[in-house]
């Protein structure tokens, strides 16, 4: 089984499991390398001899790391440090951080666009929509935040528009402290229940009504 690709998951009191379900032990000599560093890890999976240790995350398979001899992961470790310490390869990386930081500034600019667009709060309430679309965006756009802003599969007003509500139903409802039963489906009723009331709030700021004191909005904006 080491001679190949495996792919391993999670097991009960930290055993690991193969594709088939079956609990099985790394060989002698090997150790777990995390994920994170993509250098390292290409460079110790070269060779074709680990196990990639993979987690469900609702539809989606997560790598958390890999298991490989410990001498391949010591080597790699090795070569991406020399490589690294590297003008070309140090000058390679500033200009690719510069790029990195740039598109994401860009990013953010647009997604605040798009969020200030989807309120359309009245001209009463701009302060309000000034507000709301820089805290939204503070939350949603980091890279690697794993919000709906960071996702390519959707245009950015429909991420814009879901990561509004998204923002509200955990800003101004009990969600986040509320008890729901584990049943399936039960979840997503809750949100959509606390999604037609989030609209029916911003309702209220498009259309510029006097607003109470205790308004929930309001209330988080402070």
């Amino acid at each position: 089984m080491t001679s190949q690709i495996e792919i391993v998951t999670p097991g009960p009191n930290g055993t690991l499991l193969d594709e088939k379900g079956s609990v099985v032990t790394p060989p002698i000599g090997w150790e777990f390398l995390p994920a994170g560093d993509a250098g390292i890890t290409r460079k110790a999976t070269l060779h074709k001899t680990f196990w990639r240790l993979q987690v469900q995350m609702g539809k989606r398979k997560i790598s958390k790391g890999i298991w490989a001899p410990k001498a391949l992961i010591d080597a790699a470790k090795q070569e991406m440090e020399a490589t690294r310490q590297t003008a070309e390869f140090q000058k390679k990386a500033t200009a690719a951080k510069l790029r990195r930081e740039k598109k994401q500034l860009e990013y953010v600019d647009d997604f605040y666009g798009e969020v200030f667009r989807f309120l359309n709060f009245h001209p009463r309430y701009r302060q309000e929509a000034e507000r709301m679309a820089y805290l939204i965006c503070e939350h949603a756009t980091p890279v690697g935040s794993g919000t709906v802003a960071r996702t390519l599969r959707i245009p950015i007003e429909e991420r814009a528009a879901r990561a509004v509500i998204a923002w509200m139903r955990h800003q101004t409802t009990g969600y986040d402290n509320m008890q729901i039963a584990r049943i399936k489906g039960e979840r997503r009723k809750v949100r959509q229940l606390l999604a037609q009331r989030s609209v029916e709030l911003l309702k209220m700021y498009r259309n510029g009504e006097p607003l109470l004191p205790n308004c929930p909005l309001r209330q988080a904006l402070r």
